[in-house]
């Protein structure tokens, strides 16, 4: 019996086991969900493992060759990334009662990996949707007024990505006869390079390029505690692997992910709230891996989904570190914390851990794919790439590295104490803390091991050693110059200005008194129109029964009106047979 199931799995779509979980848990309570929900990331995982590339379940729609399934180096090393933050986050969350939270994560996740092994356009975009729909509830799970706002700018957002994948997958598979889904590029002529950037636009808007970056700044810091973690491991990289799969090698690329991995910098230095200052620092870290497919090659995209990887562990594990202190404290603006250490330390050594990963230190797991991107950027001539993302990489060791674990854990003491979060929390931020020791001691036979395409690259040599330390030490010393004299940005109460601010705040501030001028001005001519319209009805029909009716019957009787009808007629038989 075993061996039968075993030989099942490999036939089943990847998605299923989350699926399954995620309904599971809709009936099931207590010990029974926990055991059936940590088993689906598991069985999932198996099933990979057990799977052969191909595309399996194809099927005919309208004349379509539909491949909802399709299993190659690149999707495989995507879904085993969203198992296992499936079963991170699981952990995470095992202490919440709270239904809407473990089948919304659960249907999320199932939802990503069926996006990655979408072999065609159609099957991405329903799970496209899918994304969308089931991950806002982890925002408005908080149940808070700034939660459900926050939840309906990030819908609308997603909605607006879909439509756009919808409508340019629409001409695309009009206009090429195939819905496969591979590369696509931005080279076309006419309609086809319509749909073209369709596509690209939709993947942006969920990968948080600039300009349509602030659904994710605005939505994750408001979710739950453990809806963050989900939040943070799926629909950015969801959009990674899109990118990499339709337009590898897209220079524009390239220079949107320097501004990416730049100018959230600016943003997260100066922010109050810790969360929200990791969710500028996601879009740093997109960043990386937006440069790594613009630059298209081998060690580029390599670079890329190994970022990609090691991001989803080491932001989940800053996310569970911060989502552990607003657990526990009530509180995650860095003006209200400090010297949680006392209280929380083993929580604090954790956070240090994904502070150091993703600061790129040596042996830690940023390190090892970071370094990937970088030298595919010298190795291709780009070298003004290569310095600002020296410059991006400088700046989240300042907010990421540093001022994440300085102000929630050290600083001044904030006077609070409080306890250790729940041993659950503590064993998935344990898991995800040795996973990234582990993976950037050993890359070769870890994350390396599942590269897509083939890698002979070695991280540990004299340079980008020597040349990492340089970096962190100046950065170091740079923070702890500022903040001895009080020139480093102070942990204050406020709201920073974003380029929302044009359509939450500009935008309806400055269309909506055009739109009440316009209407009013449309109703003035809508009276006037009425009583024009009413004269002419009274000018056409006379009160007086005795006189002919209305005005003009006055000026001209029944015969004459006849004999122009005659006249009339007779010009139009005249034009239609000369």
């Amino acid at each position: 019996m075993i061996s039968s199931l075993l030989e099942l799995l490999p036939q089943l779509p990847p998605f299923l086991p989350l699926l399954i979980g995620s309904l599971a848990a809709i009936f099931l309570r207590g010990h029974l969900r926990s055991v059936i929900m940590l088993l689906a990331p598991v069985w999932g995982a198996l099933q990979l493992a057990a799977i052969d590339p191909g595309v399996y379940w194809t099927f005919q729609l309208l004349g379509l060759e539909l491949e909802p399934v399709r299993v190659d180096k690149l999707s495989l090393m995507f879904g085993y990334l969203f198992h296992l933050a499936a079963f991170i986050a699981v952990v995470y969350a095992l202490h919440l009662k709270d239904t809407m939270q473990h089948v919304a994560g659960l249907s999320y996740a199932a939802s990503a990996v069926g996006a990655v092994f979408a072999g065609d356009l159609i099957t991405l975009f329903i799970f496209w949707e899918l994304l969308a729909l089931t991950s806002v509830f982890l925002i408005w799970a908080r149940r808070t007024d700034r939660a459900y706002g926050a939840g309906m700018r990030y819908i609308v957002m997603k909605v607006l990505s879909g439509v756009l994948l919808l409508t340019g997958a629409v001409i695309f598979i009009t206009q090429t006869g195939s819905v496969r889904f591979e590369e696509i590029g931005l080279e076309h002529d006419g309609i086809l390079k319509l749909g073209s950037w369709l596509i690209f636009i939709a993947f942006g808007i969920k990968c948080a390029f600039p300009f349509f970056h602030n659904w994710l700044t605005d939505a994750y810091p408001e979710s739950t505690p453990t809806g963050a973690i989900f939040l943070a491991s799926f629909t950015t990289k969801v959009a990674v692997y899109s990118l990499a799969r339709g337009f590898p090698g897209t220079e524009l690329l390239v220079w949107i992910g320097v501004t990416m991995a730049c100018f959230p910098i600016f943003y997260a230095v100066i922010e109050n709230d810790l969360r929200r200052v990791l969710a500028y620092s996601m879009i740093n870290q997109v960043g990386f891996m937006v440069v790594g497919v613009g630059i298209g090659t081998s060690l580029a995209l390599n670079g890329a989904v190994a970022h990609a990887f090691n991001d989803v562990i080491f932001k989940g594990l800053l996310m569970m570190s911060m989502g552990a202190v607003l657990h526990m404290t009530g509180r995650i603006n860095g003006s209200e914390l400090g010297g949680l250490y006392k209280s929380m330390p083993k929580t604090t050594i954790l956070c240090i851990v994904g502070a150091a990963s993703i600061s790129a230190f040596p042996l830690f797991s940023g390190f090892v794919s970071k370094s990937m991107i970088m030298s595919a950027a010298v190795a291709e001539g780009y070298d003004y790439v290569w310095l600002a993302l020296l410059f991006a990489a400088a700046g989240v060791f300042h907010h990421a590295g540093i001022k994440i674990p300085y102000f929630a854990f050290f600083a001044h003491d904030s006077g609070i104490r409080t306890t250790e979060p729940p041993k659950n929390m503590l064993a998935a931020m344990t898991i995800a803390a040795t996973l990234c020791i582990i993976i950037g001691t050993f890359p070769a036979q870890t994350v390396y091991a599942l590269l897509p395409w083939e890698v002979d690259y070695q991280p540990y040599d004299i340079t980008h050693v020597l040349t990492q330390l340089q970096l962190l030490f100046f950065s170091a010393l740079a923070f702890a110059w500022l903040n001895l004299r009080n020139m480093y940005p102070p942990e204050l109460p406020s709201t920073n200005l974003d380029t929302d601010w044009f359509y939450r705040k500009l935008t309806p501030g400055f269309v909506v008194p055009i739109y009440y001028s316009v209407m009013q001005m449309m109703n003035k001519l809508e009276r006037l129109a009425n009583i024009g319209i009413r004269r002419l009805i009274r000018m056409s029909y006379d009160d007086d029964k005795n006189q002919p009716k209305g005005y003009f019957a006055k000026l001209w009787p029944i015969e004459t009106m006849v004999l122009w009808v005659a006249f009339l007629l007779a010009g139009i038989l005249i034009l239609y047979y000369v």
